[in-house]
């Protein structure tokens, strides 16, 4: 069966079918449901807004991110360097790639990535804990976490109100456990396993280079 991206498109049979098997092929899977079958290849997507950790809103049509190109997978990434997370989505129909801009209220933000040494180099497998306003926020850095998908090497804080994180406190790989303090928000930053106090962050500037 043909898997175009685009709904419109008409792939050829690529060879002979052999009818003894009950071989078949269709030119364009997202037209099969005209015929009275069903590949739940319409399904919309759904986007859902968590309201203070108290509920869901459901704010697909609202978002425009209501696609029913067949969406296998999503990540969410700063793809504009502003600290507001995009989605991007990719499709099996109506177009393979799709950007989603955040255009909701921007709020301060901490965007953390890692040095490591003697843990490997990018701090996969670190667990981070930003304590802001007496409230505990814990991520772990695992990029490779999405159905055909691969999110960015970095971890985002959302930081509510608050322009500071108290207590940045970060779990290595290799054991250690680096406690950082008075952490400013709203940059990109760089934590060196191998420094410790203010020494250990390194701002990330666009278009300046630092080391890897």
């Amino acid at each position: 069966m043909s898997q175009p991206c685009n709904r419109g498109a008409d792939v050829p049979v690529p060879g002979k079918l052999d009818s003894s098997l009950k071989e078949f092929w269709v030119t364009n899977p997202f037209r099969i449901g005209s015929a009275g079958h069903n590949l739940s290849a319409f399904e919309r997507n759904r986007m859902f807004l968590n309201v203070r950790g108290e509920a869901f809103l459901e704010v697909s049509h609202l978002s425009g991110a209501d696609s029913d190109g067949d969406g296998r997978s999503v990540v969410a990434a700063d793809f504009r360097n502003c600290g507001m997370l995009d989605l991007i989505v990719r499709q099996a129909g109506g177009g393979s790639l799709l950007l989603y801009e955040n255009r909701l209220p921007p709020k301060p933000y901490l965007t953390v990535s890692l040095r490591g040494h003697p843990s490997n180099r990018q701090g996969v497998g670190a667990r981070l804990t930003a304590v802001v306003r007496g409230q505990q926020f814990v991520r772990e850095l695992f990029p490779a976490n999405g159905y055909r998908s691969q999110a960015p090497n970095q971890v985002h804080f959302g930081l509510g109100n608050a322009d500071t994180v108290d207590t940045l406190t970060i779990r290595w790989p290799s054991g250690k456990v680096q406690v950082l303090t008075g952490v400013k928000g709203n940059r990109h930053i760089v934590v060196d396993e191998g420094k410790d106090g203010p020494d250990a962050i390194e701002t990330v500037v666009p278009g300046k280079t630092i080391q890897p």
